[in-house]
């Protein structure tokens, strides 16, 4: 089932949706984590893989797919809203494949910004590796249209990045990983910004110009943390941590917009309207916020496995198209109309 901490890439996207409806064709690509996965991880002797039930229940056929939620991702969300089919896993295409100009996905269950984030879960792609399989995209584009028209193709897609949760979730805040033992959290925030950095460069130069970014959610708040607390608050601590991490990030996007040419990152801070999601559920048509449909409320988190208890109730969880089409916050329009100024500029 999807997390709460999922809200906030939703947030960050969804009301983009109308910005692209001029551009014809429009392509995405999409980089992140389980929060967009799609089915890669279905390719990988991975721990992190979401191919069998209860995943897939409330999706078309019931049937499990790879995605990491009884339904839809919020990339699909978005494909539906703006009329095109869902980028389908990179993984799943092949090299002469006629899909990969029509946009990829290349999301993995457990990926994050550090290439040994997740290392428990044994394979899965980083996002080096999304980037670096974005590359061998681009190198099979070129070969099916020229160097000049991919170089155009590249350069006037739409690219969604979510990455960063599985970071400190499954790498961080674990007591039994040499991350956050080695470092401070001011240490390894200026450690994942640095590597950010290198990595939005390296995309840039593979020819990605409109690239959304969106910041992290209250990682406090998801089950797996709430149960490290007494009584199973959100953990203060850690959701000024992400809070860092998220003004850091913006500042990052800022920069790079002014020193490499034509660059267009849009960051997107989510955080706040989740939290209020989160504190105040029936605003948004939610009964329950504090606690996950299936049962994984462990302190290292978990898989919603076949013999897993799974809530009636679903709908109370994840009314999602109630809260992506009725928000009406002034910054969400404020941030769609920054989307749609970007996605007119060629």
């Amino acid at each position: 089932m999807i997390s709460i901490h999922a809200f906030a890439s939703i947030f960050a996207i969804i009301f983009f949706a109308g910005a692209a409806e001029a551009a014809s064709p429009l392509v995405t690509y999409v980089f992140g984590d389980s929060l967009t996965e799609v089915g890669n991880n279905n390719f990988l002797n991975s721990l992190a893989r979401s191919d069998y039930p209860w995943y897939g229940l409330d999706y078309n056929g019931g049937q499990p797919t790879g995605r990491f939620t009884n339904g839809r991702t919020i990339g699909d969300i978005i494909s539906s809203k703006l009329g095109i089919p869902s980028p389908p896993p990179y993984l799943s295409l092949s090299q002469d494949d006629d899909r990969l100009l029509q946009g990829v996905n290349y999301a993995s269950g457990g990926a994050g910004i550090l290439n040994d984030t997740g290392l428990y879960f044994i394979q899965r792609l980083s996002f080096d590796d999304q980037i670096q399989n974005f590359n061998r995209t681009k190198m099979a584009i070129r070969r099916k249209i020229g160097d000049e028209k991919a170089n155009i193709h590249c350069n006037e897609a739409l690219y969604f990045i979510g990455i960063g949760s599985n970071d400190y979730v499954n790498n961080f805040l674990q007591p039994f990983l040499a991350d956050g033992q080695q470092y401070t959290h001011d240490e390894f925030l200026s450690l994942l910004l640095s590597t950010l950095e290198q990595q939005f460069t390296r995309l840039y130069q593979l020819g990605a110009r409109k690239m959304v970014v969106h910041g992290l959610g209250p990682l406090g708040c998801i089950p797996s943390q709430r149960v490290k607390s007494r009584k199973g608050q959100c953990l203060k601590r850690v959701n000024q941590w992400v809070q860092h991490f998220n003004s850091k990030l913006q500042i990052l996007a800022i920069t790079l917009n002014k020193t490499l040419p034509n660059a267009h990152f849009l960051f997107a801070d989510t955080y706040p309207v989740v939290l209020d999601l989160i504190t105040n559920p029936s605003t948004y048509g939610f009964k329950v916020s504090n606690t996950s449909c299936c049962n994984v409320d462990t302190s290292i988190g978990g898989l919603c496995l076949p013999n897993s208890k799974v809530c009636k109730n679903r709908n109370e969880f994840q009314s999602i198209k109630y809260i992506l089409l009725q928000c009406g916050h002034k910054y969400w329009r404020a941030l769609f109309a920054k989307l749609k100024s970007m996605q007119e500029q060629k």
